[in-house]
């Protein structure tokens, strides 16, 4: 925070646009105040005298011994002798950033060009002066608290950044005026785009273009606005993943929402190097290199919330594709109750993730949600009394609480090696992101038979298969028997949105699908979403997961020693009341929690 507040201290050049329409009202007497203790600010400010400000600290002290923490700006607006607008002014002038008077009339309008609408309501900032020969914007905030802010606007626009403090009404007034029309539209981007001279040159030159020509396009302005209108519509929605791929005719944008890819307003294929080269800055990655893959991450604040972007940048026949991972924290449920077991299920989940020992396994395919899963169970355990480690390929999301370790295959550590350290460290809980090889396998195993409760992964299509794939890579069965505890597959659905759900009779090969005859549901309710504004049009609105779930007990384990077929296997674990995905997904639909569509893709039939 210090870079920002140093920054903040800047005054507007005077020779800026727009430095005329604000007058300040600490009398740059923000560097003065910095750090000074609250009641002193409002002293020098003249907002109070000494006996005020004494009179409000013995409250305070009074208040204190009851056990009662009121701050002492709440205390002095309670007696009447300050207002929110002088607490405002007294934590500027604490953090150093001068308060302005901001006439919403006196804003010039072609500051919309410096700081798109987007990214001012956004963060709710407005736009106050630009200096070109500096590239300096000067932005009021609402709150000095709002130091990301500035951080954010540097990284998204590639200015230099000055902050001061306004009154909050004045800044909605000026975000309503100048950003009435309510920002440019994707198209309104591309066309404008079209009237660039420096990305004009790019057109008909694929990759034979110089690195300085390549660096004055990815600072382009049109470019700058156009990818923060992308990123920040992929957050405002929800992705999870944005994609930008070359083609040898076009250049793609789509969004990854709820699983499903979207396409978007495609730009034109000759602004593909100067996008990916505006990404790589953001990156820190090495916009001179397009022949090896590149993998980097962005940090943004989204609304108070850490917005996570990790990028992958991979060299095609037509130029490099980019791949955006957004993590969004508060887009992921890490909650059992709120990933999707139904009650038994939940029930029995609980019970499996508070046993002293063994071994669970979560399957199922690249994106089912298993991480999230697992993340939630160890939410849960994650109390004072237990030590949770965990090794992961990458850490997805850091969790308080938990000591988190990332797999590094350059440094030769692999999931097996990070294990065995995780033994001398006085684990509860473990969990491996993945097993991947018998070696990882056999200390999971070990770890497990040792005391300890393991967490893990495996990619397989249902949770009876999983047996014989630990059997493929060399774990004796036995050692499977004595310490897997249980095995739950699972799939994500998109969930019917709520907002636009309606009741619906499927067709006669609907129900075929899932391999049901009208009378088999006779008596049954249907639903699906008819699309609206707050699902995009689609109908589902988030996702939910479906379990298999299979508990190791003695007439199981005896089967797995015995070497029992998989189908042999999954036929026994029905007969005990194991349900399968498919019917844990006629349930869910038949709730009213997901529609037949969605089950029959993402679930197999039985056999």
């Amino acid at each position: 925070m210090a870079k920002t507040q140093a920054d903040s201290k800047r005054s507007p050049s005077s020779g800026s646009r727009g430095s005329s329409r604000s007058r300040s009202r600490s009398g740059g007497a923000g560097s003065e105040l910095k750090g000074r203790r609250f009641g002193r600010v409002l002293v020098k400010l003249g907002k109070l005298n000494r006996d005020q400000v004494q009179e409000a600290l013995a409250i305070q002290r009074a208040q204190k011994e009851k056990g009662d923490r009121t701050k002492i700006g709440e205390i002095l607006k309670a007696l009447g002798y300050i207002d929110d607008m002088d607490i405002l002014r007294a934590v500027a002038g604490q953090a150093g950033i001068e308060m302005i008077d901001l006439d919403p009339e006196k804003i010039d309008d072609t500051l919309v060009e410096q700081l798109p609408a987007e990214t001012a309501r956004t963060y709710q900032i407005v736009p106050v002066s630009f200096d070109k020969g500096s590239k300096t914007l000067t932005i009021a905030m609402k709150s000095p608290d709002n130091y990301r802010a500035v951080d954010d606007v540097r990284l998204l626009m590639g200015f230099n950044v000055t902050a001061v403090v306004a009154d909050p009404k004045s800044i909605d007034a000026v975000i309503e005026r100048i950003y009435a029309s309510g920002g440019s539209s994707m198209l309104d981007m591309m066309s404008q785009m079209e009237d660039s001279e420096t990305l004009a040159a790019l057109e008909g030159r694929g990759d034979s273009v110089d690195l300085e020509q390549v660096a004055m396009a990815a600072d382009d302005n049109k470019v700058i606005r156009l990818l923060n209108l992308v990123l920040l519509q992929a957050i405002k929605d929800k992705a999870s993943d944005i994609h930008f791929e070359p083609f040898e005719e076009e250049f793609k944008m789509r969004y990854r929402i709820d699983g499903v890819l979207y396409e978007m307003v495609p730009p034109p294929p000759h602004l593909a190097l100067p996008i990916v080269s505006r990404i790589k800055v953001m990156a820190n990655l090495d916009i001179a290199e397009r022949r090896l893959p590149q993998d980097g991450r962005i940090e943004l604040t989204v609304n108070q919330l850490p917005i996570d972007l990790r990028v992958s940048v991979l060299p095609t026949m037509f130029g490099e594709s980019v791949v955006m991972r957004v993590l969004d924290r508060s887009n992921v449920q890490l909650s059992l109750d709120k990933v999707g077991f139904r009650d038994d299920e939940l029930e029995r989940m609980r019970d499996l993730i508070r046993k002293p020992n063994g071994v669970v396994l979560i399957t199922g395919p690249t994106g089912s949600g298993k991480t999230t899963t697992l993340y939630a169970a160890l939410s849960e355990l994650n109390e004072p009394e237990t030590k949770i480690l965990t090794a992961e390929d990458p850490v997805e999301y850091d969790i308080d609480g938990l000591i988190q370790c990332q797999v590094n295959p350059e440094q030769e550590l692999s999931f097996a090696r990070l294990l065995r350290s995780f033994l001398r460290q006085d684990p509860d809980t473990i969990l491996v992101g993945e097993i991947r090889d018998l070696e990882t396998a056999q200390i999971a195993i070990q770890a497990s038979l040792t005391g300890h409760l393991v967490f893990s992964t495996l990619h397989t299509n249902d949770a009876p298969s999983t047996i014989l794939r630990m059997v493929d890579l060399g774990v004796e069965t036995f050692l499977i028997t004595a310490t897997v505890e249980a095995i739950v597959a699972q799939r994500l659905v998109r969930r019917i949105c709520d907002k636009c759900k309606v009741e619906y009779e499927p067709s006669e090969a609907e129900l075929m699908e899932l391999e049901l005859r009208p009378s088999d549901v006779s008596g049954r309710t249907f639903f699906r979403g008819d699309g609206c504004d707050h699902c995009n049009g689609t109908g589902y609105k988030g996702r939910l997961a479906l379990f298999e779930m299979m508990v190791l007990d003695d007439a199981l384990r005896e089967l797995v020693i015995n070497q029992t077929s998989t189908a042999g296997l999954r036929a026994e674990c029905r007969r005990r009341g194991m349900r399968t995905l498919r019917e844990t997904g006629l349930l869910s639909i038949y709730d009213g929690r997901t529609t037949i569509d969605e089950v029959v893709r993402e679930t197999i039939a039985e056999e």
